[in-house]
This record gives structure tokens, sequence and C-alpha cells, in this order.
């Protein structure tokens, strides 16, 4: 586990989508006003990009979220983590090994990895911080999802999870409490902020949920 994460709050955990948010530049008024009304995370998630606009707004976003102790973390590049200093990087089961990922970003980043049945729990290595674990509800925001899994399936993963867990897929402030009830450490949400009216309010009212349902 880095040294980094002990101090690191998972709890409202925000993935940035492009086409959900409609341009780099909404990405990083959404990230902004998240950071201010109680994300704790932020990932750029950016599948069909080139690089110098990952680089781009990799290093806009690390601009925005420092006045507010919000962490970067890059999905998949870690290249590009490391051009900017982000606080940590995210694979998932295509992308590159967990060994190996660690072993370029050093002892002091986050590093989160995936998860969706008790096969590829098992099989994680050490040098993961955490689990993203899902998708919980139905989601259309990943298309090559893993079968839905429901909270009490959820629960199940959870507790076969050596490492604190995120939650992921269909998350909004309607039905993110019995996930903390399940066990999970955060929730990770992209329409749910990515693309509303109003990103500020609505992390705004998913904070109020995470608070009400954590002790």
């Amino acid at each position: 586990m880095s040294l980094h994460l002990n101090a690191v709050d998972l709890s409202l955990y925000l993935v940035l989508d492009p086409e959900l948010c409609g341009s780099p530049a909404a990405m990083l008024r959404t990230a902004r006003l998240a950071a201010e009304n109680g994300a704790t995370v932020v990932q750029l998630r950016a599948p069909n990009w080139k690089k110098r606009q990952w680089l781009e707004t990799a290093i806009a976003l690390k601009a925005v979220l420092a006045p507010f102790g919000v962490p970067l973390i890059i999905n998949d590049h870690v290249d590009i983590a490391l051009a900017v200093d982000a606080e940590g990087v995210h694979v998932g089961q295509a992308d590159l090994p967990v060994a190996e990922t660690r072993r370029l970003i050093g002892s002091k980043k986050i590093l989160g990895g995936p998860g969706s049945n008790e096969t590829e729990i098992a099989v994680v290595p050490e040098g993961v911080d955490y689990l993203g674990i899902g998708p919980v509800y139905p989601t259309g925001t990943k298309l090559d999802a893993a079968a839905v899994l429901g909270v009490p399936r959820f629960a199940e993963l959870v507790a076969a999870a050596r490492w604190p867990v995120v939650a992921i897929g269909g998350i909004n402030a309607s039905n993110c409490a019995p996930l903390f009830a399940a066990g999970t450490k955060g929730v990770a949400v992209v329409s749910a902020i990515c693309g509303q009216d109003d990103p500020g309010r609505a992390t705004a009212t998913l904070r109020e949920r995470i608070n009400s349902a954590t002790p």
C-alpha cells in the first residue's frame, strides 16, 4: 500500500467523462465545482483521446484541483501520470499489470485496480491501494462493463477483498447509501455529476447522502 493512501478520502470519487461533460473546458469546470462541493478524488478517463490532449488536460486538472487538496488519478496512462506528477493511476484488467505499474510509479503514488468477481479479486497482486468493484447497478457510461452485481453480491465481494473498495457503476444520490452499509469506502460516479445542469449542486447532494450513510 502506498504511503499516500492513508491520507486519502475515497468516499466521493469522480470519474470525468469528456463526452458527458461536453468539452475539455467543461471537464475542468465540472472538476472545480465537484472539488468545491465535496468530491474527494478525481480521475481522468478519456479512452478516445490522443496523448497530447491527455497531457494538456491533466496539467490543467492538477492546477484546478490543487487548491482543494483533491488528488488526481489518471486512468491507465502511466506516462501521463508521471509527466504531470499526478497523485495516482487506476488500471483495469486489460491495462498495464499492477506489478509493472507500481514499479513505474513508485511506492508513494496511489494505485487502483479492478475487480468484478472472486476470481479477479483473488489474483490481484500486492501493490494496489484500492479496488474498483462493479458495476453495482446498470450503467451506460462504460459499454464493456461486466455483468451487474447488485448490492448483496457487491457486499460479498467487498468481504472477499483484501483492500479498500470503491464501488462503481450506475451510482447516484438515490442509491449510494446501501453501498456504504455493504462495506465500501467510497463510490465512483460519472453521470451523477458529469453532464448535470449544475455539477456543484449534484456533488453537494451526493456529499450529503454519503455523510448520512457513514459514521
